[in-house]
């Protein structure tokens, strides 16, 4: 068990020691651009769902009939 608390010990050490950390600025950029393509992605994963979904229902009308 020992192993373990040593691993996470390091582990905050190399966080706190050698990670470089972006500005704060950066972050809240990156973070907008990040929202922003996820609600673009979601947009047009349910415009090709729709699109499919009016596709399909057409086809089993016109065999239905």
């Amino acid at each position: 068990m020992s192993k373990v608390g040593n691993y996470i010990s390091e582990a905050f050490e190399e966080l706190r020691t050698n990670t470089t950390w972006p500005e704060w600025a950066e972050v809240q950029r990156l973070t907008i651009v990040v929202a922003v393509f996820s609600v673009l992605f979601a947009l047009a994963t349910w415009g090709v769902d729709e699109t499919f979904s009016k596709a399909i229902a057409g086809f089993f009308n016109l065999i239905k009939n």
